[in-house]
């Protein structure tokens, strides 16, 4: 394999670990909706902020600068329906950047406790360039995606339908549910989650409390590892964790991504935390 398409294979591998690593670490670090166990530990619930809040995270890859991710929350509109949008960025960044540029955003919109109604991403990575949109039909409990080929008049390349819970998150909206939880280490949870390819209860479990420095600061944390790798949502073997705070502000502050050897290991760090009022437009 040539040197370019090695960090092709790392910098942005999807469900099948081809491209898209940086937002396919981020979606699947974020697909942890879960029906947990009474927890122990007395901190107050996490609410979703009133104003937009914005987290921002350098992305390493064998400690290697690999590139830029944002995670974007707003309330909807008055007048329509009682949830909020997300919307991700992931952007490319030095070495990488020159060999093989990524511009990927992923939007998602919610209803009550972070049910997923739809989700949009488009991925521009090298000449690739996709739309894939995923939706989420609660009434009929199924998800359908289609994927298209943005560089070929929209042509469909990928579809598909899976039958889902009537409230699943998809690999987004799951991290502000997990930030309400208050498992505690050797507690696990069920997992209902949809790519829209496939629908899975897997299972996230609470193993020990860290303090992990970032740019944003030295946090106490409680780290989660989430089983959705080794063919469970996704077939490659892996290992996903996910660092929170371990108060009231519930902040992940750390993702990792640790695969084969061949491959590594790939990290999103905090840089800092963003309060301003930022419009998610549709």
């Amino acid at each position: 394999m040539s040197k370019q398409g090695s960090l092709y294979l790392i910098v942005m591998p999807g469900s099948s670990f081809g491209p898209r690593c940086a937002l396919s670490l981020l979606l699947a670090a974020a697909g942890l909706y879960a029906q947990a166990a009474t927890p122990t530990a007395n901190i107050p619930k996490w609410t979703p902020p009133a104003q937009a809040e914005t987290l921002y995270y350098s992305v390493e890859w064998r400690l290697i600068p690999a590139g830029y991710a944002t995670i974007a929350l707003a309330k909807n509109a008055p007048g329509t329906n009682d949830g909020y949008r997300t919307e991700v960025h992931v952007t490319s960044s030095g070495l990488l950047d020159k060999l093989f540029r990524v511009e990927d955003v992923y939007h998602a919109d919610y209803e009550g406790s972070f049910c997923a109604v739809e989700s949009t991403m488009v991925a521009h990575e090298g000449k690739r360039q996709r739309e894939t949109k995923i939706k989420f039909d609660r009434a009929h409990n199924q998800a359908s995606s289609v994927e298209r080929d943005l560089t070929a008049n929209g042509k469909i390349v990928k579809q598909s339908e899976v039958a889902t819970p009537s409230c699943v998150q998809d690999l987004v909206g799951g991290l502000y549910v997990l930030r309400t939880l208050h498992l505690e280490p050797g507690q696990s949870a069920n997992i209902p989650v949809s790519d829209g390819k496939k629908s899975v209860a897997a299972r996230v479990e609470a193993q020990e409390r860290e303090e992990i420095k970032t740019k944003a600061g030295t946090f106490h944390t409680l780290r989660y590892e989430a089983y959705i790798f080794n063919n469970v949502l996704y077939p490659r073997n892996a290992r996903l964790m996910v660092w929170v705070t371990d108060d009231a502000r519930r902040i992940p502050v750390q993702m990792r991504l640790k695969m084969t050897f061949t491959i590594g290991t790939v990290t999103l760090s905090l840089d800092r935390i963003g309060e301003e009022s930022a419009k998610l437009a549709k």
